[in-house]
């Protein structure tokens, strides 16, 4: 087993699809990224999952489903959908709330469902519902047991803001209580709610915060056999810049029909892609594919113009530190090989 995270480079061939089924969601979790402006209020039917799916699947290619919301477990079509991508050839993920609605568990199987994640931003009600909502954690932790005990392979993803970042590393304990041996770290990316300045009411933790807690939290984790997955964020001193918008496949689909290849940009309505008429249409004029191109001291140059507060500068203008671009992930546990 490693002890050293690794950085996972993008690897050619390999395609994920984060497919936004609806935008409804029956908590409001004060990190939300789901901008109704931007993204729609629409729900999918079960015609256009099935053929916004054909869309990307490819069997070449190594492809991720990745089922989101909104809480996807509210589409009633969602067992279909999951189905309907396994028959495509993709690998199969669903990230919920924990609620899981329309009877989930019961109306799809681990055979087609390849991994069931659920988010969970403390490990006690006390740290995870000021941020997520009253009565979610007892609810979540449930399901977790719920979905484990069913045979389902099971993830946890935790969101680290100011508000939960000296809670991570009692993230351990619960996750080994629960069976759980795949674990998430994200950082709050600002869009959505998070993007409210200074009256947003959480907000990103300081470069030295992340570094000093993640890491640490990371290889506790894995020391108890857990496999962690977590954002690169800063780049060490001459390591190599790699947009994934340029270098990678990744899709980011919402039910008006908009897909991006960044996440930072989803605020935005420059989206590299469209689907009009159940075709994948590339976006005419200046979209976020123009400034993927970019090349600049910061790093990801998206990060330097939706999020320019997250750098740092000498006396002379020059960045103490690069950004990593945010799809960039460090992994450390069982089944990662020493760096």
């Amino acid at each position: 087993m490693s002890t050293t995270a690794k950085t996972v480079g993008f690897k050619p061939g390999e395609r994920n699809i984060f497919f936004h089924i609806l935008t409804a969601c029956n908590l409001s979790c004060r990190h939300c990224y789901i901008n109704k402006a931007q993204h729609g209020t629409q729900q999918l039917t079960r015609e256009q999952l099935a053929q916004w799916m054909a869309l990307f699947a490819d069997p070449n290619k190594r492809s991720n489903m990745i089922f989101l919301g909104g809480e996807p477990t509210l589409h009633p079509d969602l067992p279909f959908a999951i189905q309907k991508a396994k028959e495509l050839g993709f690998f199969v993920t669903v990230d919920s709330n924990g609620y899981l609605f329309n009877d989930l568990l019961t109306r799809t199987s681990p055979e087609l469902l390849d991994y069931l994640s659920f988010s969970l931003d403390g490990p006690d009600a006390g740290t995870n519902d000021p941020i997520r909502g009253e009565g979610v954690f007892e609810v979540c932790v449930g399901n977790i047991k719920r979905a484990v005990s069913a045979g389902f392979q099971v993830s946890v993803i935790y969101t680290v803001s100011r508000k939960n970042l000296d809670a991570l590393h009692r993230m351990v304990p619960l996750l080994l209580q629960l069976n759980v041996k795949k674990f998430f770290i994200q950082v709050i990316g600002l869009r959505g709610k998070s993007a409210g300045g200074e009256s947003a009411e959480v907000s990103q933790v300081s470069r030295r915060q992340w570094l000093d807690t993640v890491p640490e939290v990371a290889r506790l984790a894995a020391g108890e056999g857990i496999h962690v997955t977590y954002p690169k964020v800063f780049l060490a001193p001459g390591e190599k810049f790699e947009c994934a918008g340029v270098v990678a496949e990744n899709f980011f689909v919402f039910p008006n029909g908009r897909v991006y290849q960044c996440p930072l940009c989803e605020d935005h309505p420059i989206n590299g892609y469209a689907i009009q008429d159940n075709r994948l249409v590339k976006s005419a004029g200046l979209g976020e594919s123009n400034f993927f191109q970019l090349n600049i001291a910061e790093g990801c140059v998206m990060n330097k113009l939706l999020q320019p507060d997250t750098i740092e500068y000498d006396e002379n203008g020059v960045p103490l530190y690069r950004i990593s671009c945010c799809l960039l992930k460090q992994e450390i546990g069982p089944d990662v090989l020493s760096a």
